[in-house]
This record gives C-alpha cells, sequence and structure tokens, in this order.
C-alpha cells in the first residue's frame, strides 16, 4: 500500500510521521482504535494514539477484511515489509494460541490494508518489536469475544508484554455533519466498555463502521479498565464535507 495510502520514499513517510507524532508514552495504555485510510485524512488522528502507545515487545494488531479473501479470521505468520523494513511476527505467541477460531491464512492479508497502514507508525515509535497480524472478516460479538480469549491465552502463556490496536475506520460516505453525529453515538458505547451496548448500537444506527470486530477484540481484552477518546476527525477537515469518513483515536487504559 506504499504508494497509496502513505508515501514509499521513506524520507518522506519518515517527515510525515514527524508531522504527526509527538512521543509522550503512557504506560497504563494496553490497546487502542486507530484510523486506517491514507495519511492525508486520517494520519494526524492515528498519530495522535501513537504519540502516546508505550513500547511493547509485540502488537497485536486487528483489522477488518475488506476484500473477502481468505479465511474469515486470519493470523499472518509471515515477515511483513514498509519502506521503513521489515518486521517480524511473533510465532511463540501465535503458537500458543489455542485455535479456537483463529486461523493461520496469508491469503486473508495479501491485498488488504487495514493492518499494514499501522506499521510505519509502530516502526516510527519503537525499534525493537513483533506483530501478530489478524485480519477479521467475520465480526459478530461471538467471534469478537473468541478472538479476545485466544490473545488473553496466549499473553498468560508466553507472558507476553503486548499492545492490542485495533483498525477502524468510522462511519463511511456522509455529509459531515451527520457523520459526526452518528460517530458520537458510536463513540460513547465504545467508552462505555459495554460490548453488547457497542453492538446493539451499531446494529440500531445500521453503522457502516467497518472494523467493528477489531473494537470488540480491544474492548474486551480491556475490561477492567476504562476508554478515553484521544482525537476525532474527518475526512472533511482536509477535502469535501459532503460525502465524509469518521477517524476516531481511542486509548484503553488498564
Amino acid at each position: 500500500m506504499a504508494g497509496s495510502f502513505y508515501p514509499s520514499n521513506p524520507e518522506s513517510l519518515i517527515a510525515m510521521l514527524e508531522e504527526f507524532i509527538r512521543r509522550n508514552p503512557q504506560r497504563d495504555i494496553i490497546a487502542g482504535v486507530s484510523p486506517h485510510a491514507g495519511y492525508i485524512y486520517s494520519g494526524r488522528t492515528a498519530g495522535k494514539l501513537y504519540s502516546i502507545i508505550p513500547d511493547a515487545e509485540t502488537y497485536v494488531i486487528l483489522g477488518p477484511n475488506h476484500t473477502g479473501y481468505g479465511s474469515m479470521v486470519a493470523v499472518s505468520t509471515d515477515t511483513w515489509v514498509t519502506p521503513l523494513g521489515e518486521i517480524e511476527t511473533d510465532r511463540e505467541f501465535i503458537d500458543a494460541m489455542p485455535g479456537i477460531i483463529v486461523d493461520r491464512d496469508e491469503i486473508a492479508h495479501k491485498y488488504e490494508h487495514s493492518i499494514e497502514v499501522q506499521l510505519p507508525f509502530l516502526q516510527y515509535i519503537c525499534d525493537d518489536f513483533e506483530i501478530v497480524p489478524i485480519c477479521m472478516g467475520l465480526q459478530d460479538e461471538e467471534t469478537a469475544r473468541d478472538v479476545a480469549e485466544e490473545i488473553l491465552i496466549a499473553k498468560e502463556r508466553t507472558g507476553r508484554d503486548i499492545v492490542v490496536i485495533a483498525s477502524s475506520d468510522m462511519h463511511h460516505y456522509l455529509p459531515d455533519n451527520i457523520c459526526r453525529d452518528r460517530d458520537s453515538k458510536v463513540i460513547d458505547s465504545i467508552l462505555s466498555m459495554d460490548v453488547s451496548k457497542f453492538y446493539s448500537t451499531i446494529n440500531r444506527l445500521q453503522a457502516s463502521v467497518c472494523g467493528v470486530g477489531p473494537i470488540a477484540v480491544a474492548m474486551l481484552y480491556s475490561q477492567g479498565g476504562y476508554a478515553e477518546l484521544i482525537d476525532y476527525s474527518t475526512s472533511g477537515d482536509v477535502a469535501d464535507k459532503s460525502q465524509v469518513v469518521g477517524y476516531a483515536a481511542i486509548a484503553f487504559r488498564k
């Protein structure tokens, strides 16, 4: 996705990330929600989250499956590459996942951008880390609970210091004022930390939030803590306001 969602030139990419990120890592953050549009649209909001996310051994990154390819809940074990270099997957953590619902499958990840666009942010803030990339085609509440359980079991088995990142945009292709209103309702349901309320809000609004499952996994992983809205914007802040996409950066604290 380099050259499309973000610059393919390393120097240009770093210059953009420098503009978006002001590092002030906060150790009590254990998960977050970050948008995944082109950096010119959502990069500033994503950067607000990555400014405060702490360094971790492993980042478990969950994104929606926009393409429909591959397994409906798929973890990748490949090496990932961006203009800033290679990133290894945490094979030990993946091996420790019990396989309740998560399959090992690379096809689901091949043309998917939602996880990849998070990686340059992580490479900018952290020198030494691995990833567990999970692509979710199934995003219902039962699936989210199964995925969260797999992550919690693997964390317990490995003793890993992890941060969970849910990659999601908010509502899509609405007038700016309507998008902001509907997004506020979804965000309030996330901040409630009530996963069933979150799903009922999504269903009631027939919300076009693409990463419902990943957000729910982050909420479930963070139970016992609380959520905070870090930043919100829409593509209308930099482009036409008649058909916008909403972007939220949300931190989950222990």
